[in-house]
């Protein structure tokens, strides 16, 4: 039985990989998408600065934009990617690897699996991610206005982090352990500010259900706080890659994928889109990029389609 092959295959389907799956169906391409059913945001029970869906659960924005491109023809596949390779077959330009030794051709690939956050080892923190502990105050700071609110350091950028916290409460305490001695100015900044630091340690953050009670230091004190923001490190998710040394940003900055102005990675028939290339962007963004990521892998298709014709 020939393999069939299809004219897009799209790993991911978060914001990014549903949104390039419509401009593709929209385009009369064959279209698979696959799904490991793990997007970034499933721990959040809402979404916020999503215009025409503020307020809308993540899991809800999947389902509808799922939805939509079906009516376009687009179709999905659960699972996980292993590998990726090239191939000569025809019109098969890559071939994809799939957990359970399934293969699938295609002739364009794009990668929109985005990232998974690595969180600091500190109890407490993982068991409530997405609900009492936060990363975002864009994203979840109306929520937690006016309310006790502490900021967990875990690199420099997280006195940044702790910086805008301040704007949704006049209730900050931010610990500062691991970033060395903070220099005159810094201190004088927060405290002119009302800002509350504690350079011990944090060993534990206590909650229930998603709620935050307190943060727990390692001199045994405690302090009495409603919701914690901490920063992650942003893992890409695309291990599956790495057979094709594809150019990446430099590993101190991240390690993202590097795309061009069309999203298009080093390899010629490999675009992504999302978090993938872009750890920090949000829905919007995100969204925004897969829909140009689909429409230029179409343009490339259209050109190829013609080379093709002329060849023939």
């Amino acid at each position: 039985m020939t393999q069939r092959i299809w004219d897009a295959l799209i790993i991911g389907a978060g914001a990014a990989g549903l949104s390039a799956s419509q401009a593709l169906g929209r385009s009369l391409r064959s279209t698979l998408v696959i799904d490991a059913g793990e997007p970034r945001n499933r721990f959040a029970a809402h979404m916020h600065n999503v215009l025409g869906h503020d307020g809308r659960s993540p899991a809800e924005i999947v389902s509808m934009g799922r939805a939509e491109a079906e009516a376009y023809g687009v179709e999905f596949r659960s699972g996980s990617v292993v590998t990726v390779r090239e191939s000569d077959a025809g019109l098969a330009r890559l071939v994809v690897e799939l957990a359970d030794g399934e293969t699938i051709a295609a002739r364009a690939l794009i990668v929109a699996t985005g990232v998974r956050d690595e969180l600091p080892d500190i109890p407490g923190i993982a068991e409530n991610w997405g609900a009492g502990v936060l990363h975002c105050p864009y994203c979840h700071g109306w929520e937690v206005r006016g309310r006790r609110l502490g900021v967990i350091t875990t690199s420099p950028a997280g006195m940044h982090q702790a910086r805008l916290v301040r704007q949704w409460s006049e209730d900050v305490t931010v610990f500062t352990a691991g970033l060395g001695e903070l220099d005159e100015d810094t201190v004088r900044s927060f405290e002119a500010r009302g800002v509350r630091l504690v350079n011990e340690p944090v060993i534990e953050v206590v909650g229930d259900d998603g709620s935050i009670r307190l943060v727990r230091t390692t001199d045994g004190a405690e302090y009495e706080i409603d919701a914690v923001f901490t920063a992650s490190i942003p893992v890409a998710r695309d291990t599956f890659l790495d057979g094709l040394e594809l150019a990446r940003a430099p590993r101190e900055q991240g390690g993202a994928l590097v795309v061009d102005a069309m999203q298009r990675t080093s390899h010629p028939r490999i675009w992504a889109a999302g978090n993938v290339v872009v750890p920090f962007a949000t829905v919007p963004l995100v969204a925004g990029a897969g829909a140009f990521t689909g429409s230029a892998v179409n343009a490339a298709l259209v050109d190829d389609d013609f080379d093709r014709a002329v060849r023939s």
